[in-house]
């Protein structure tokens, strides 16, 4: 797969399974003469419909800068920190959480070529929790870019249980483009090498594919004055 954003539909198709019956007993609900049970059924399919919903985004481009891989808040950017999967160190790590009323789509921060996938099982953590990094249930994903590899993570949390990552290891995938999605509420974390520096701070409000989270470190001759 080369560039393509896949996954376009207006209501992500992981979601047909949850809001379509629902939509089926509101229907069955209403000719059966139960108007209230009817107009419950039509509220709840509209609300999970509304989670899975899947906007299209215009995405900056550019060398040299991330963005952000999920519609969410900055819930922690931890620096000096490793990962098996990433030979660089030391690494800074930029986690954002999203809760049930964001966009769960989530969007590449560069584009590059998918290196390795590596799905773990585990714990299912409020995603906010410091340690959920380690121990909930995620999906890896090391990108290959021009200039160095950065990792990103799709983490399960206390309610998100279902990982869907919509790409296979030796796609190449463009920034912006979609990849997967993580159901009702959890987390993503971006692991960024030595040459890239965080934009963005704890607290701050993120959009999938739209807010840039960093952006590689100018290099030394860049930045040293003329004589």
């Amino acid at each position: 797969m080369i560039g393509k954003n896949i996954h376009y539909e207006l209501i992500a198709r992981e979601g047909y399974p949850f809001f379509v019956p629902l939509g089926v007993f509101s229907f069955l609900a209403w000719i059966a003469g139960y108007a209230w049970s009817s107009f419950i059924f039509l509220v709840l399919a509209v609300l999970v419909a509304a989670f899975f919903r899947n906007p299209d985004r215009n995405s900056p481009t550019g060398k040299g800068i991330l963005l952000s891989p999920a519609d969410g808040r900055v819930a922690q950017i931890t620096e000096n920190v490793s990962s098996e999967r990433l030979s660089t160190f030391p690494l800074t790590r930029i986690s954002i959480f999203m809760s049930i009323f964001n966009v769960h789509v989530n969007r590449w921060p560069a584009s590059g070529l998918v290196k390795k996938i590596t799905h773990v099982s585990g714990t299912f953590l409020d995603a906010r929790h410091k340690e959920a990094s380690l121990l909930n249930e995620h999906n890896s994903i090391v990108l290959e870019m021009e200039d160095t590899s950065i990792e990103v993570v799709q983490i399960a949390g206390k309610v998100a249980r279902r990982i869907a990552c919509w790409v296979e290891e030796g796609d190449r995938v463009e920034q912006g483009n979609r990849f997967g999605l993580i159901r009702f509420g959890s987390r993503l974390d971006v692991y960024l090498p030595p040459t890239y520096e965080p934009l963005v701070r704890v607290g701050n409000k993120t959009s999938a594919g739209v807010t840039i989270i960093a952006r590689r470190k100018p290099a030394a001759s860049e930045t040293k004055p003329l004589d």
